[in-house]
């Protein structure tokens, strides 16, 4: 006589609306990072998402953070390609490099009369962290990095210029990290995010997505 089929239950799926917990949160945002290692996501996307994360009120938030990226361990999940170069040079020239790659060990900078540009919004850094030694004689250096990180300087300038020009992070929230060393003689190290390197694009950027939400 053969055994009744035991009942089974429907599986309910999760309610977008429920409220997120923090460990919720914090499964997105190592998954953000994993995402980031495996060459998904480019620095400026993670420092994004990682706080859209933080700030996410419902569960359904939170879903449409990850929604456009595969579970953990998926095929194609290889390795972002290292970042080869680490020192960057300019002398009695200019140097302008963004930077595609991955990035886990401290970045040098270099200007002696001339100018470098270096730009982090492109990159891929599975810490979160990124450490740049800047040194600008007679010369400029400008880091851009994504909106919304944080950036913390240090170093000395002797009739020079450091400057620090990006939007504050959010208090509390434990944000991707630039970390600059800096040192200006008769030159100028800048740090800038998106907003402060290309304020005109940003606000016409900023004026097309509320237009069309207001379309839609």
């Amino acid at each position: 006589m053969s055994q009744p089929t035991p009942h089974h239950r429907p599986r309910i799926p999760p309610d977008p609306g429920v409220r997120a917990s923090d460990a919720e949160r914090e499964t997105v945002v190592e998954r953000l990072r994993v995402a980031s290692v495996e060459g998904r996501l480019t620095f400026e996307e993670m420092t994004e998402r990682t706080e859209a994360a933080y700030l996410a009120v419902t569960r359904g938030d939170l879903d449409a953070i990850t929604s456009d990226l595969p579970g953990m361990g998926a095929p194609g999940a290889e390795p972002a390609p290292l970042q080869v170069q680490r020192r960057f040079t300019a002398v009695m020239g200019d140097c302008k490099e963004r930077i595609v790659g991955r990035v886990d060990q401290p970045l040098e900078v270099l200007s002696v009369m001339g100018d470098v540009v270096l730009d982090l919004r492109g990159a891929q850094v599975p810490s979160g962290e990124v450490s740049v030694t800047a040194t600008a004689v007679m010369g400029d250096v400008k880091v851009i990095v994504p909106d919304g990180v944080l950036v913390e300087m240090t170093g000395h300038s002797i009739l020079g210029d450091r400057r620090i020009l990006v939007r504050e992070a959010k208090p509390g929230l434990p944000v991707p990290v630039v970390r600059i060393q800096a040192t200006a003689v008769m030159g100028d190290v800048k740090i800038v995010d998106d907003e402060h390197h290309a304020p005109v694009r940003r606000a016409l950027a900023t004026w097309w997505e509320e237009r069309r939400a207001r379309r839609e």
